[in-house]
C-alpha cells in the first residue's frame, strides 16, 4: 500500500494548513522515520563485527533529498558514517554555493559492508527509500543507477546512466538525477568539473520546488 505523501522538511507559512497542525503532521512523520532508520541501522549493527562493520546513512530521515553511492570509502568505514571524509566534504560546499538547505539532505551508500551480496544490499536500500521518501534521488555513477534499476522498487522506472545531469523520473513521486561517481572525481579537475555540470542541476530542481 502507498504511503500518504509526506510534508516538505522545508516549511513555510504558504501552506493551507494552519502552522500548528503541519508541524503537528510534521512531527509524527519525523518521529516515526527516526525509529525505523534507528531500527535499520541496529540490524545493521548487529549484523557486524570487528572485519565488517556498516556504514549508516546520515542526514535528515525525512530528507528531500536523497544522496546516493555505490559503496562505502575507507574513511566511512572507519567512521561508520556516510560521507564521512571528502566526499561529503565537497558536497556540502556543493549544496551550499546552489542554495540547497543541507538539512533537507539524507545521504547513504547502496552496499552498507562495502561486501555484502546484492540481494541483502537491495533490501536494504529498499527499506531507506521507503522510510525517507524523498523526492529526488541523486545516483553516483554507473554503479549506483544499475543498482537503482535492479531494486524493482514499486512503480519504478529504467534510469538511463547517460543522462547525466538531466532530470529523470524515478518513481510517480520520486525524480532522479544521475552525476558521476563523487569519490572518483575529487582527485583530478576536469572530473570535478564533470561532476558539477550534473550535480548542478540540482540548485535549479531545489529553487522550482513548492514550500510545502
Amino acid at each position: 500500500m502507498a504511503s500518504p505523501e509526506k510534508p516538505r522538511t522545508q516549511t513555510s507559512s504558504g501552506s493551507g494548513a494552519s502552522p500548528s497542525n503541519r508541524d503537528e503532521i510534521q512531527e509524527r512523520y519525523l518521529r516515526r522515520a527516526i525509529a525505523e532508520i534507528n531500527a535499520l541501522g541496529d540490524e545493521l549493527l548487529a549484523l557486524g563485527d570487528e572485519l565488517h562493520v556498516p556504514v549508516l546513512g546520515s542526514g535528515h530521515p525525512l530528507g528531500d533529498v536523497f544522496l546516493l553511492k555505490h559503496r562505502p570509502t575507507q574513511s566511512e568505514i572507519h567512521e561508520g558514517v556516510a560521507f564521512f571524509g571528502r566526499s561529503g566534504q565537497a558536497l556540502l560546499k556543493s549544496l551550499q554555493r546552489l542554495s540547497v538547505d543541507p538539512l533537507a539532505v539524507y545521504g547513504t551508500n547502496c552496499l552498507k559492508f562495502g561486501t555484502e551480496g546484492p540481494v541483502e544490499a537491495r533490501g536494504w536500500l529498499t527499506r531507506e527509500l521507503h522510510i525517507v521518501q524523498p523526492r529526488l534521488v541523486v545516483a553516483m555513477g554507473e554503479e549506483t543507477v544499475a543498482f537503482l534499476n535492479g531494486l524493482g522498487f514499486p512503480l519504478a522506472d529504467t534510469l538511463d546512466a547517460e543522462l547525466a545531469g538531466e532530470l529523470q523520473p524515478f518513481t510517480p513521486t520520486i525524480d532522479a538525477l544521475v552525476t558521476p561517481d563523487i569519490d572518483a572525481s575529487l582527485d583530478e579537475q576536469g572530473a570535478k568539473t564533470r561532476f558539477w555540470s550534473a550535480f548542478k542541476t540540482l540548485g535549479a530542481w531545489w529553487s522550482e520546488l513548492p514550500p510545502y
